[in-house]
């Protein structure tokens, strides 16, 4: 039994040291090195933080891009999605009533063209980005609102767009609080 009790323990103490100490420490270090120091990356306005690079926010007034719904309400701390399926009578319901409100609020928009994740929320709930076609849809909304051009809009929307990595792993994305801060900005 000393036999095999001995290196055990010797094992077991090695390990705890590696997994609870060494490697927390390395993580941590790497995380000093990246962008907002292990903190998030902050965006800010003026010298005052107004949100974070990726985390979604909640934009409910009509002059402003909307970003998608958010199943856990934008809060970082319970992030998550409805856990409903595709064909749950709620969640068919919630999706129901975002398309119907989009269409208040986008009058002249085909329930068809409206794109997903307008109406359905993300894995984590929290997901900070659109695609630049659900950007777009709402420029005529926002460009009859500011009084803006649609064309100085659609332009705002192509400059916020990322492009995948090396042109081909991943999708287009638009930073909805980046494009709202650039919007606000065009007086």
């Amino acid at each position: 039994m000393k036999k095999y009790l001995l290196p055990g323990l010797k094992m077991t103490l090695v390990m705890i040291v590696l997994l609870a100490v060494v490697y927390p420490a390395a993580i941590a270090m790497i995380a000093k090195m990246s962008k907002g120091g292990g903190k998030g990356e902050t965006i800010s306005v003026n010298g005052k933080v107004v949100g974070y690079a990726n985390i979604g926010q909640q934009f409910s007034d009509d002059k402003y891009f909307q970003g998608r719904p958010s199943a856990v309400g934008y809060n970082p701390a319970g992030s998550g999605g409805s856990n409903k399926g595709a064909t749950n009578a709620d969640y068919l319901k919630t999706v129901q009533d975002r398309i119907d409100t989009f269409l208040v609020h986008n009058p002249g928009i085909a329930k068809a063209s409206i794109p997903a994740e307008l109406v359905t929320a993300s894995g984590s709930g929290l997901d900070p980005h659109l695609s630049p076609v659900a950007a777009k849809i709402q420029v005529k909304r926002i460009a009859a609102i500011r009084n803006l051009d649609e064309a100085t809009l659609n332009a705002l929307v192509d400059q916020h767009t990322k492009k995948p990595l090396l042109g081909m792993l991943g999708t287009s994305t638009v930073n909805v609080l980046q494009l709202n801060i650039a919007l606000d900005k065009l007086k």
